[in-house]
């Protein structure tokens, strides 16, 4: 027991050490919110209910998903001319949309974290920068812990991206809009709760997911 505790403690420290070296500053640009009516496609013909992903029927499709990630890459959201729905949206979706593409580059690979080796929460795969979007470039962290948790404080969030893991929440089969937002959000924060491989609550017995402990202090509220 004290041995997974200190493992516990170890995690949460470097977890602490990665979210603080993911701060990003804010871009300038003048970029107006796009549509997401391409990924919502490729979702939902490649992405079953229960979340599992068809790489190689992304990799058939791949003119339409680069032709998605290019839009991604040449519109930097910005506080002028996007609603902050809209910046959310856009955020899970080119975290969700660029793990795909990683996990696409590297196919076949059994798992995401084969990719790059390296301490836990320090050198990582979700360390590897390789998302250009206009002229800043960020890494998955980056995103995730330096721009979606810090800037918009829902933790909903936490159950709308995806790691391409089987722990993490499933990915929607349908693209996040800054309309439907709201909505979406709930329904994926229930779906991840109410799923018996992530969390078991019953009369006698209540093991839930690390997410929720690794993350506590988003929930705090």
């Amino acid at each position: 027991m004290k041995k997974l505790t200190g493992i516990l403690l170890l995690a949460s420290m470097l977890l602490l050490l990665c979210v603080s070296g993911c701060k990003v500053a804010d871009y300038a640009s003048a970029s107006k919110p796009i549509s997401h009516a391409i990924w919502d496609s490729l979702l939902r013909q490649h992405v079953n209910e229960a979340g599992f992903v068809n790489y190689e029927g992304f990799l058939q499709d791949s003119i339409r998903f680069n032709e998605y990630l290019e839009l991604l890459s040449n519109n930097h959201p910005n506080q002028q001319n996007w609603s902050k729905n809209d910046r959310l949206a856009y955020w899970i979706n080119a975290y969700n949309a660029f793990t795909v593409k990683l996990i696409m580059n590297h196919y076949p690979v059994a798992s995401i974290k084969d990719i790059k080796k390296g301490i836990p929460f320090v050198n990582t795969v979700w360390d590897i920068k390789f998302i250009q979007i206009e002229d800043a470039t960020y890494d998955l962290n980056n995103i995730e812990h330096g721009i979606i948790r810090p800037k918009f404080k829902d933790p909903r969030i936490h159950f709308a991206v995806n790691c391409a893991s089987y722990s993490c929440p499933k990915l929607l089969n349908a693209a996040f809009t800054g309309e439907k937002l709201d909505q979406q959000l709930d329904q994926a924060a229930k779906d991840f709760l109410a799923d018996p491989t992530k969390n078991i609550i019953t009369k006698d017995t209540v093991q839930l997911s690390k997410i929720l402990s690794w993350y506590r202090m988003d929930f705090r509220k």
